[in-house]
């Protein structure tokens, strides 16, 4: 098996996106693990940057899809 260190998110539908997005908030307010918060919050960063938008105009757009 081939190892790597990154990957790439280009291939996901935008739907899924926002549900991983979503599962990632509820995990991490219902087990009181930051780790899930800081991962969530960590994927709107990097996306909403590359999106030249904040992360609240990102979320918007995830939602109208």
């Amino acid at each position: 098996m081939r190892k790597f260190d990154k990957i790439s998110i280009q291939e996901i539908p935008k739907r899924d996106l926002l549900l991983i997005i979503k599962a990632l908030e509820y995990t991490g307010t219902h087990t009181n693990v930051d780790e899930f918060l800081d991962l969530k919050n960590n994927i709107l960063m990097e996306l909403s940057s590359l999106a030249e938008s904040s992360k609240d105009e990102f979320l918007e757009y995830l939602h109208k899809s």
